[in-house]
């Protein structure tokens, strides 16, 4: 499944196929638990989910490290799980989420085919939405200062000089550099636009290159009109940092956006524009990757508790919740219609080059882990780049080895 496609095809205006229910279409008797991420767009969902009754939402943004051994007990600790293309690998490896072809036959009328996420001619998880990491800046400082919305990386840190200059915030520049996962994951999006490949055919690792060095580089600039606190900044740190007036500029996900006009929690409702993710190199694509987030039904779960499951996601993936909630994700449900804060991701995914899709497989996800691991030594002056990438390299080979995806 091309992201490109679910992307584009869901950040149209798409037309219901059928009537929007009031509140939920069915009373659920059966207790079903989920366990998804924490944003806004899941909790859209979850609200609605819940007008069936007898649903109890997690909503955890550790749930990536938390799904693996919950879906894997018996009787499963959930009924849904929420996924993106970047999670669901560890279940598939596992095999401890179950095939919905039957109950998308049954149940699934309302789905479009680019909903489907099939893996080996199955489908596997219902993708509900697109997201991607994109610039989001403050217009209102850019006019000020008579700043140009940058296209390349090397533009956005001679923005953020002059933003500095000009002292109109605390910081130029947020970014998502929390150790660990985040911090991975912009490594990836950097690694990718100086044209990286993380493994090669053999599946050995290939990021101790010119391609990983020109990413950490890029990245140790950035930092220079950070706030010195960002190896704990996350995408909430910087969602915040942002509704607070804090920072200018920052790479943060299309899901955070409806954030910025909350006029409960924002002082910036308005000032917030979206484009496409800097490009790292002229000619490459935006540095960034594409993603989906779904939801999975559990293997090790009755078959009765299951079709409530499916049945109670489908009342949260339903075109009512979309059109109370459409600001809060670029959605692939009917009822769709995007706002200005989705034209960033929409530019960032309709590039030519387009950015990659995250990759679903064993090795990214061996990969991510050790990147995450590792790289805060580089960023704390504890190793150099070469060193770093050595020891992400060597981390990546041993996990790789353990998992018999290497000799």
């Amino acid at each position: 499944m091309k992201l490109k496609t679910l992307l584009m095809a869901g950040a149209v205006s798409l037309l219901a196929t059928a009537g929007a229910q009031a509140d939920c279409a069915f009373e659920n008797d059966v207790p079903i638990k989920s366990l998804s991420a924490g944003f806004e767009a899941w909790k859209a969902v979850t609200d609605a989910m819940a007008e069936c009754g007898n649903v109890e939402a997690e909503l955890d943004q550790e749930f990536r490290t938390k799904q693996p051994a919950a879906f894997a007990a018996n009787p499963s600790l959930y009924h849904i799980g929420g996924v993106s293309n970047g999670t669901v690998t560890p279940l598939l490896n596992e095999g401890t989420i179950r095939p919905l072809d039957d109950l998308v036959a049954e149940y699934g009328q309302d789905l479009a085919p680019n909903q489907l996420i099939k893996v080996d001619g199955q489908t596997m998880a219902i993708a509900m939405m697109v997201n991607t990491q994109h610039l989001m800046y403050r217009q209102d400082i850019f006019d000020e200062l008579g700043i140009e919305v940058p296209t390349t990386w090397d533009e956005v840190l001679d923005a953020a000089a002059r933003i500095e200059e000009a002292d109109v915030v605390d910081y130029p520049l947020g970014a998502t550099m929390m150790s660990g996962w985040n911090l991975a994951q912009d490594f990836n999006n950097m690694f990718l636009g100086f044209g990286g490949q993380f493994t090669d055919a053999d599946s050995m690792p290939t990021v101790n290159t010119e391609a990983g060095m020109k990413a950490l580089d890029m990245m140790k600039r950035m930092t220079e009109y950070m706030d010195p606190e960002y190896l704990v900044s996350d995408s909430t740190y910087v969602q915040q940092q942002f509704q607070q007036g804090k920072i200018a500029m920052a790479n943060l996900w299309a899901s955070r956006g409806a954030a910025m006009d909350d006029e409960a929690e924002s002082q910036v409702v308005g000032k917030v524009n979206a484009a496409a993710a800097p490009l790292a190199m002229e000619g490459g694509a935006p540095a960034t990757t594409l993603w989906w987030d779904g939801i999975v039904i559990a293997r090790n779960i009755p078959d009765e508790e299951a079709e409530a499951a499916f049945r109670v996601a489908m009342e949260g993936l339903d075109t009512e919740m979309v059109q109370a909630n459409s600001d809060d994700a670029i959605w692939l449900i009917s009822g769709y219609e995007p706002n200005r804060l989705a034209q960033g991701a929409i530019a960032t995914a309709s590039a030519d080059p387009a950015p990659q899709s995250y990759p679903s497989t064993s090795q990214m996800g061996l990969m991510h882990t050790a990147l995450g691991n590792e790289l805060p030594a580089f960023f704390t002056g504890e190793r150099d780049a070469e060193a770093t990438l050595a020891a992400v390299e060597e981390a990546y080979i041993t996990a790789a080895k353990e998992a018999g995806l290497i000799e």
